[in-house]
């Protein structure tokens, strides 16, 4: 019995659309994660990107469960001594919602090039409004 590798050329990526409003965000994030790497198919093969895109709409609008709302900081470094700086949670959540959940989908992905390039099929918008409708996204309930 022969087992199916699939190859790069042969692999059809679809697009899904998932509705961030009043979710978790942990919990949103490990249901995307499976979604862009392609485990949620037949023809799954860790090496090749087999994973669909995945549009998010109402970023803005996701929660965190217990006291992370007030405590939760993201961490970054500028390059320069001495560069390293933190952003709140709710700080995040003012600017750039977009870049939260995309954060947290990034972690949950496999920390090589293949990784990025799954993370690069993530399109997160902070409102309801989207500019993928041409690509016709099945919406998805998680």
């Amino acid at each position: 019995m022969k087992c199916y590798i699939a190859k790069k050329e042969d692999v059809v990526h679809g697009w899904k659309l998932v509705d961030a409003d009043d979710m978790i965000l942990g919990r949103l994030a490990c249901k995307i994660a499976p979604i862009l790497m392609g485990k949620t198919k037949p023809t799954y093969t860790p090496h090749v990107d087999t994973g669909d895109y995945v549009v998010v709409v109402n970023a803005a609008k996701i929660r965190v469960s217990g006291n992370k709302a007030d405590t939760k900081e993201y961490q970054y470094y500028t390059g320069y001594p001495g560069g390293q700086k933190a952003k709140s949670y709710a700080d995040m959540m003012e600017t750039q919602p977009e870049k939260v959940i995309s954060e947290a989908v990034r972690r949950m992905l496999p920390k090589n090039k293949l990784g990025r390039v799954m993370l690069s099929k993530l399109k997160v918008f902070s409102g309801a409004e989207h500019t993928h409708a041409a690509q016709n996204p099945e919406k998805i309930e998680l």
